[in-house]
């Protein structure tokens, strides 16, 4: 069983940064995958990023590519999302997310975990 604690999220002028942090409990060996989704009223959860534990590889939608950064710390057990050049596009519930495969990372139905989400907002 794995637990996800979301830390960060809040409220940014566009063009500004926010970092989100989610810490895993549990076992995060072999194949563990982490991955942050994003959600607004009324639409379905989209993919944001992905990260693999074991080689670090990682996964970006279009939409976020060149301003987004997915990292993690392995002795931690924590994943990161550094958002940068914020778009109020970008505001929406993000969730974080884990899975114990490396197939599949950009769907949400491949992951196991969620966190219980947290708001960002960019303003205009």
């Amino acid at each position: 069983q794995v637990q996800l604690v979301e830390f960060g999220g809040g409220l940014v002028q566009a063009g500004g940064s926010l970092r989100l942090s989610c810490a895993a409990s549990g076992r995060t060996a072999g194949s563990f995958t982490m991955g942050w989704f994003r959600q607004t009223p009324g639409q379905e959860r989209e993919f944001v990023a992905a990260i693999t534990f074991s080689l670090g590889r990682t996964n970006y939608a279009d939409s976020v590519k060149g301003r987004f950064t997915i990292s993690k710390d392995n002795a931690k057990n924590t994943v990161y999302l550094q958002m940068n050049s914020l778009k109020p596009e970008d505001t929406a519930v993000y969730y974080c997310a884990a899975t114990y495969t490396t197939l599949g990372v950009r769907v949400g139905a491949s992951y196991d975990y969620w966190g219980q989400g947290t708001q960002v907002t960019v303003s205009s």
